[in-house]
């Protein structure tokens, strides 16, 4: 479920986007201040954020810059002001969208989905989603919750490469082209090693995903759905 992140002083507010983003589908991480919401950011993976500009200890606008220094989400800025310097502050502090206070929440709503859409095509191939899974190409992480790995160089890449591809069965031979490549002159165990590894490493971690062999073919990722 898409996580989004809303940080507001005010408690009417967060309760009022927490109705409303919930009744859209939406799961909702409130923060009361900005060193709440980067504290909050650090243990859980969230998709958007909905940040006030107006809010003690840390404002919207530092705030904003501090997201968009460490995690690349959409971010849209509520703000009781409609002047053109606000708004050119916003954008300058890294926002994505601006809207005024009050608004309609279903414009809030209307304005977070386009930008979902947007910042999904923009990741759809360097990131791979399995559940609460995430394999990012661009950090070369894996993060399970709130847990980050670091794997060696091939075996991301076999893992990235059949989660981007789930449920195909690939022999050895098609494996070891992708991720090894057509001039590697060894053996093809170095894919059964691999995939022993990775089972190793995740199948007591995560029931997101689990790497199936099919016997007398080779390997295939099976996505498991809650």
């Amino acid at each position: 479920m898409i996580k989004i992140l809303t940080i507001d002083d005010d408690i009417h507010i967060l309760n009022l986007l927490n109705i409303h983003l919930t009744e859209a589908g939406y799961a909702v991480l409130q923060a009361k201040n900005g060193m709440d919401a980067l504290a909050l950011l650090e243990k859980e993976s969230c998709d958007a954020a909905v940040v006030d500009v107006m809010m003690p200890y840390l404002d919207g606008y530092a705030l904003t810059k501090k997201i968009r220094q460490q995690y690349d989400i959409p971010i849209i800025l509520l703000t009781a002001k409609d002047q053109i310097e606000d708004k050119e502050r916003g954008f300058l502090s890294g926002t994505d969208d601006y809207l005024v206070k009050p608004f309609e929440p279903r414009e809030l709503i209307f304005r977070l989905e386009a930008l979902l859409r947007r910042y999904q095509k923009q990741t759809d191939d360097t990131i791979a989603r399995l559940g609460t899974t995430t394999i990012n190409k661009r950090s070369y992480e894996v993060q399970i919750d709130d847990r980050t790995f670091l794997l060696p160089l091939k075996e991301f890449e076999l893992l990235y490469f059949l989660a981007t591809h789930p449920m195909q069965v690939f022999s050895r031979e098609q494996l070891i082209e992708q991720i090894w490549g057509l001039d590697y002159e060894g053996n093809e165990r170095t894919v059964d090693v691999h995939v022993k590894r990775l089972r190793e490493r995740f199948s007591k971690l995560t029931d997101d995903f689990e790497l199936k062999t099919v016997r007398g073919v080779g390997y295939a990722l099976e996505e498991k759905r809650g």
